[in-house]
């Protein structure tokens, strides 16, 4: 979004200090999520979803890094996304995640919980399960995430169909009545209709959602604006983070154009999952 564009009403942009609740809820921050997310009280949010940048240019595992498989010049992911390039050192991107679940782990009540999506890879011959990124934290289960759809442009490879969120939790964090139901292993389509290069599916986000009561939900990573519009359908508050204008103007258009088709369909039911 260009400097000169207009500033959706539901964007706050951190260049001044945010005051809690009135600058956060149901509104899209942009700026630093470590930052914005050391603005918020302690306990505040009751369940946080999110998906950071996997720092993919910096594998030796997919062949985005050498320029193996051809076709991944023209794939969203190599394109990398606004505002971050995906190719930290890997030291330093390990701390930067560590120190946004810490302000995570923080902002949740002792019945909280944080579901943190992540890829497990190959590096240098090993298996990279990002142990160094969640070692001790108070990690409760690995959830699988099996994608159906997608392309493989590798042919050194089978097609990648999993990727691995962490139910980190608080003591007292309990699932709502037969939501324990649900396998540990979800199937859900990838999101194919989006400009943001790794967005979430909505169905994916109101399976997690759906099966709390939590009553405001962050997304530190908001990209597009999936959380928030998942938030919405269960009538939850959201808070969301993200430092690309690009994006964060690409949520509040997302969520502006739900919150109309929604008002075609009155749902008298919380939607079951």
């Amino acid at each position: 979004m260009l400097a000169s564009q207009k500033t959706p009403i539901n964007i706050e942009i951190a260049s001044k200090k945010l005051i809690f609740p009135k600058d956060f809820l149901n509104k899209i921050i942009c700026g630093n999520t470590v930052d914005i997310m050391k603005q918020i009280p302690d306990g505040s949010v009751h369940l946080v979803i999110t998906s950071p940048p996997y720092n993919l240019k910096n594998s030796t595992g997919n062949g985005m890094k050498d320029g193996r498989g051809g076709k991944w010049a023209n794939a969203a992911l190599q394109k990398g996304y606004s505002h971050h390039n995906d190719c930290m050192p890997h030291d330093e991107y390990v701390k930067w995640q560590r120190d946004c679940l810490t302000e995570m782990l923080r902002l949740i009540p002792e019945d909280g919980a944080i579901f943190y999506n992540h890829k497990w890879r190959v590096q240098g011959g090993l298996l990279q399960d990002r142990q160094d990124i969640v070692n001790g934290f108070p990690v409760r289960q690995i959830i699988i995430w099996k994608r159906k759809g997608g392309l493989n442009f590798n042919p050194g490879y089978f097609l990648p169909t999993y990727e691995v969120i962490y139910l980190i939790a608080k003591p007292k964090f309990a699932l709502k009545t037969k939501a324990n139901a649900h396998s540990d292993v979800w199937e859900f389509t990838q999101e194919m209709n989006n400009d943001h290069p790794a967005a979430f599916p909505v169905s994916l986000i109101d399976r997690i959602v759906g099966s709390t009561e939590a009553k405001t939900v962050l997304d530190p990573f908001m990209g597009s604006g999936t959380t928030a519009i998942s938030a919405l359908n269960f009538g939850r508050d959201y808070i969301g983070i993200d430092s690309s204008p690009e994006y964060c103007d690409m949520a509040n258009k997302r969520i502006k154009q739900h919150q109309s088709q929604a008002k075609l369909f009155q749902p008298t039911y919380e939607k079951q999952t």
